[in-house]
């Protein structure tokens, strides 16, 4: 079939932009009456121009330089395909067609499709070489509040967050592949797949309630009773062990990574959400306060089970002493609940362990976790906290009266310290966020649905995915992301965009094998 013998029936683009095409005589379309087409234009003169503009245009053969290219299919279906390419780049489509075809024709072309077979792959793990943070790390870990890092996002500390992110996931993935917890046998160590192999795990960390449930509920369901259970398996302590590792970040790092809600206690838990005062101290207008049910799963020691509390101090003090003279940093991680039990373990160990390392948090989904005397307890004790918060998450905007933070900041700004002490002691539920804020959204990602569901906004692995594709505030999702579409699609599908779904399918994905190989990380929301 020749190239110009489907110009007559798309000759109606062409009059839509106002061009009129005389074509008495010409090869395109002979039938096309002169007299008709001369009524329509403003000149003779100017359409034989047109005319001839165009079958240059369209009569065009573009050699194609092989030396130039060397992939060069030498059939006549690509000689076909090149012509075809050369008569649309020409006739600038683009400008005729609306927004949303166009898009839909770039989500359909082979360079996007090939993109997300990538994507879909779980060889698109594979990242840009690490560099050297040798030079800069304290920065990293926010020494400047993450100034000039954030907008747009730093190369080197997105690489970071994702990986203390993949920490989380870990801990997601040991405690759902075991999650029963013996009261009489105590604390006991369990096996974690890392993703980072330069660290080792050196502690397990257990979380007890204060509450407990009727024991009749172990009897109705004996095979749930680790729903049920007072103590539970929340994370791990965790130390850099690796001398090139060591030396590529400029310090031994130690990381405490914490799940978010799993069980029925813990969820009990979180609803308990007045604020109860902390250590009382006569030298702040503000007292320190934080959620009732956090400081129980903080506080709160079972049976032959210390408290999280006691465990995870020990335990840093115990690796501060073992690499004394070393430079150190404390990493401590967590999503959901795990970043509200993150600020209360960054608040123990900037107060109470000597000489303690720097401190940084870095939290995913958070809530808010106490008032604003936890919050300036935690920025005078140089306690560095970055929080990655969806704008679509409903979990980063509880608990607490949801205009606190903002009658806060004014009555600061005019002074009334009296007035902050007073309502303080007023409003049981006067929560304020801490730290730096990197907010990220569900619908800047070309795979996601716009109005995703809550489960998939608060989900840790879409926080990741979404991290991995910011670039800036004012950007799109940057088209060079690289992190897999597998663990998303395999837990968010009902989420994903249709298109998305279907290649998913074509592409016949080992959803199973992607699942044994790399750790759960979602978790339901935490209220």
């Amino acid at each position: 079939m020749q190239i110009g013998t489907t110009l007559p029936n798309n000759l109606h683009l062409f009059r839509a932009k106002g061009v009129n095409l005389k074509c008495n005589g010409s090869p395109l379309n002979p039938s096309i009456n002169a007299q008709t087409v001369k009524a329509h234009s403003p000149s003779t003169e100017m359409t034989k121009k047109h005319i001839s503009n165009l079958e240059k245009l369209l009569l065009k053969t573009i050699p194609v330089d092989s030396s130039s290219n060397p992939i060069v299919e030498q059939s006549s279906n690509s000689s076909l395909e090149n012509k075809r390419r050369n008569l649309l780049e020409g006739l600038n489509l683009a400008n005729i067609w609306p927004d949303e075809m166009r898009k839909a024709a770039e989500e359909m072309s082979p360079r996007h499709l090939n993109r997300l077979k990538r994507l879909l792959s779980s060889k698109s793990m594979e990242y840009s070489p690490k560099n050297n943070l040798a030079s800069r790390w304290k920065e990293y870990q926010g020494s400047n509040n993450w100034l000039g890092l954030l907008d747009p996002l730093d190369e080197n500390l997105r690489r970071e967050l994702i990986r203390y992110g993949e920490f989380i996931q870990s801990a997601y993935h040991c405690f759902h592949s075991d999650p029963a917890t013996s009261a009489e046998a105590g604390p006991l160590e369990k096996h974690v797949a890392l993703p980072d192999r330069s660290y080792k795990v050196t502690k397990s960390l257990y979380a007890t309630s204060s509450i407990g449930l009727p024991k009749w509920v172990d009897d109705v369901a004996p095979d749930l009773g680790w729903m049920t259970q007072r103590s539970s398996w929340i994370g791990y302590v965790a130390v850099c062990d690796d001398r090139k590792e060591i030396q590529r970040m400029g310090r031994r790092d130690i990381v405490i990574a914490l799940r978010g809600t799993a069980t029925c206690l813990e969820w009990a838990e979180n609803f308990r959400d007045l604020l109860v005062e902390q250590n009382a101290d006569d030298s702040v207008v503000v007292q320190s306060k934080v959620e009732c049910g956090f400081l129980s799963l903080y506080k709160t020691s079972g049976h032959q089970m210390p408290s999280l509390a006691e465990s995870v101090v020990n335990e840093v003090q115990r690796l501060i002493e073992m690499y004394k003279g070393e430079p150190l940093s404390i990493t401590i991680t967590g999503h959901s609940l795990g970043e509200a039990l993150s600020l209360l373990v960054a608040d123990e160990l900037s107060t109470c362990v000597p000489n303690a390392p720097p401190v940084a948090v870095f939290s995913f989904g958070g809530p808010r976790v106490g008032n604003r005397g936890f919050a300036d307890r935690l920025n005078d004790n140089d306690v560095k906290v970055l929080r990655i918060v969806n704008n679509q998450d409903v979990i980063t905007r509880i608990p607490g009266m949801f205009v606190s933070e903002a009658l806060d900041k004014k009555l600061r700004e005019s002074g009334a310290g009296r007035v902050l002490e007073m309502l303080d002691c007023r409003m049981p539920w006067a929560y304020s966020h801490v730290g730096t804020e990197f907010r990220v959204d569900t619908r800047m990602s070309p795979f996601l649905k716009p109005n995703a569901d809550v489960a998939c906004c608060h989900d840790l692995e879409a926080y990741l995915h979404l991290v991995d594709g910011f670039s800036a505030s004012d950007c799109p999702f940057r088209p060079d992301a690289k992190r897999s579409l597998v663990r998303l699609l395999n837990e968010q599908r009902s989420n994903f965009k249709r298109l998305y779904t279907s290649s998913g399918k074509d592409l016949t994905i080992n959803l199973d094998r992607e699942r044994n190989n790399f750790p759960r990380s979602s978790c339901l929301p935490m209220k």
